[in-house]
């Protein structure tokens, strides 16, 4: 499987200021983490377009950021609702964390007999821990993403869990 070197990391929804500053929503674990890189694509296309980032901030749950090639109040509206990407290299996954987009679709096993109970649909936060969405033959369960359930995760074989009874129903 190809993964995509470039990550989406979060989306303009709006414009601040009247010189081109733009109000991002983040992606990311938290907004600081979208405010220090210091480019962001926007896929136009098949081509992910760099724009350098001139000036950034976070404030409370969103960035306030400048980019090279946004200069005017027009250019932001024009980008108003575009979603923002940034190159996996330029973050700094610590062990155990992945991104959401490669779980996306992993097998969920169960660890002790090997069976595959589903696939992995989306993720959801709720605060505490992250919930991973997983469609089996039945339907949809949710499933934490803590160690009691959790065993291990494997970016290339799958989701390994110990499910609960009455988990999966």
């Amino acid at each position: 499987m190809s993964v995509n070197p470039y990550i989406e990391c979060g989306k303009i929804v709006n414009t601040h200021g009247c010189h081109g500053g733009l109000k991002l929503e983040s992606w990311c674990n938290t907004p600081e983490e979208l405010a220090v890189l210091k480019r962001l694509y926007i896929k136009e296309g098949e081509i992910y377009r760099e724009y350098r980032v001139t000036k950034s901030s976070a404030f409370k749950q969103f960035v306030l950021v400048n980019l090279d090639l946004v200069q005017t109040m027009d250019d932001a509206m024009a980008h108003k609702g575009k979603l923002l990407y940034a190159k996996r290299e330029d973050f700094h996954l610590e062990d155990g964390e992945y991104f959401i987009a490669d779980l996306i679709g992993l097998k969920v096993i169960h660890a002790d007999t090997g069976a595959v109970l589903g696939t992995v649909k989306e993720t959801i936060n709720r605060g505490a821990s992250d919930l991973y969405v997983v469609k089996t033959e039945t339907g949809e369960c949710m499933i934490p993403s803590v160690p009691e359930f959790v065993e291990r995760v494997d970016p290339e074989k799958g989701i390994f869990v110990r499910p609960i009874e009455g988990m999966l129903d």
